[in-house]
This record gives C-alpha cells, sequence and structure tokens, in this order.
C-alpha cells in the first residue's frame, strides 16, 4: 500500500482564533473564516467554495494592516471549504503576513 503525502513549500499555522477572510469569486463577494493558513495560501471554511482551479481575490487583516491577495483554488471540498494558494501580493502586504507567521508555532 502506497501513501502520497502533500509537499508543502511553506509552514501552515492553525490560529488559535479563527481570522475572518472576505473574498470574492465571479462578482460575488462572500466572508468565511481561515483557522489554517502559511505564506503560500490557507484553508478557508466555507459550505460553498469555488470550484478547484479557479482564481478568487480575497482581504484579511492581520496585526498590522490587512493582506490583498489573488489565489489560485487547488482543492475544493464542498460543504468544508477550499485551499487556495496565494499567486500575487503586494510586498507589503507579504511582509505582513510573513510578520504574523514568523510569530506563531507551525502546524
Amino acid at each position: 500500500m502506497t501513501t502520497t503525502a502533500k509537499v508543502r513549500k511553506y509552514t501552515r499555522i492553525k490560529l488559535a482564533k479563527a481570522k475572518i477572510v472576505a473574498w470574492e469569486h465571479l462578482g460575488e463577494r462572500n466572508v468565511s473564516t481561515v483557522r489554517v493558513l502559511g505564506l503560500g495560501g490557507l484553508f478557508i471554511n466555507t459550505p460553498a467554495p469555488a470550484p478547484t482551479g479557479d482564481y478568487i481575490k480575497l482581504v484579511f487583516e492581520v496585526p498590522d494592516g490587512d493582506v490583498r491577495a489573488r489565489a489560485l483554488v487547488c482543492d475544493s471540498r464542498s460543504g468544508e471549504g477550499m485551499g487556495i494558494q496565494f499567486v500575487s501580493m503586494g510586498y507589503e502586504a507579504r511582509a505582513r503576513l510573513n510578520k504574523l507567521l514568523t510569530a506563531s508555532a507551525p502546524v
């Protein structure tokens, strides 16, 4: 029996308190929660996720400001949520996210 483990480029952290994330897909705006995130992406908890392969725009708050990004949906699970990979993000937003992640313990 063989198993395949996901190889992640960036460490993920589990948040003690869920963060609110606003996201947009095909012009429809949504608000959901996030409990796991990393510099490469995050998992958005939502009962109606965007399909795998689609792109979304998102924004969420971190201690020093907000993070705005464009992301690719890599894993969509109906009734649960979606794993997304950041594809574009401003330098300052990336620095704010990195600061949060380096101050937290990895999953």
